[in-house]
C-alpha cells in the first residue's frame, strides 16, 4: 500500500477532528454561519476519505490478485519465519504475507504464507 495514501487518510482524519472541535465551539457560541461552514468542511473531508478508502481497497484487491496468480504458494514453517533473511536469499522473488496485515486479511489467510514463481 502506498504510504502517501495512508498519510493522506491520516491527515484528513486529523482535519475532520479539528473541524468537529471547532464546530462544537461554534454551537456553544451560537454562530450559525460558522456552524454551516464547518458542516460543509466535514462533509467534504468525509467524502475525500471515502474516495481514498475505495482506492486503497482497489489497490489491495489488485495486489491480492497478482499474488494469487503466482504459480506457487505455501505456508511457512516456524523455522523459515525465524530466519526470513536466509529464506528470501534462497528463493528469488519470494513475497511473504502475514495474515494480520490488510493484504493478508483481504486474501483470507490463516497463516504466514509465501508466494513465489517457482517451488520452494
Amino acid at each position: 500500500m502506498s504510504t502517501n495514501l495512508k498519510q493522506e487518510l491520516h491527515q484528513l482524519s486529523n482535519r475532520i477532528e479539528a473541524a468537529k472541535r471547532k464546530l462544537q465551539a461554534a454551537h456553544e457560541r451560537g454562530d450559525q454561519s460558522m456552524i454551516d461552514k464547518f458542516n460543509e468542511d466535514i462533509a467534504a473531508l468525509e467524502k475525500r476519505i471515502g474516495s481514498n478508502k475505495k482506492t486503497q481497497t482497489r489497490k489491495l484487491g489488485h495486489q491480492s490478485h497478482n499474488l494469487n496468480q503466482m504459480s506457487f504458494k505455501r505456508a511457512l514453517t516456524k523455522a523459515e519465519q525465524a530466519d526470513m533473511g536466509k529464506l528470501k536469499k534462497s528463493v528469488r522473488g519470494l513475497v511473504v504475507v502475514h495474515p494480520m496485515t490488510k493484504l493478508g486479511k483481504e486474501m483470507g489467510l490463516k497463516e504466514v504464507t509465501g508466494f513465489a514463481a517457482k517451488k520452494f
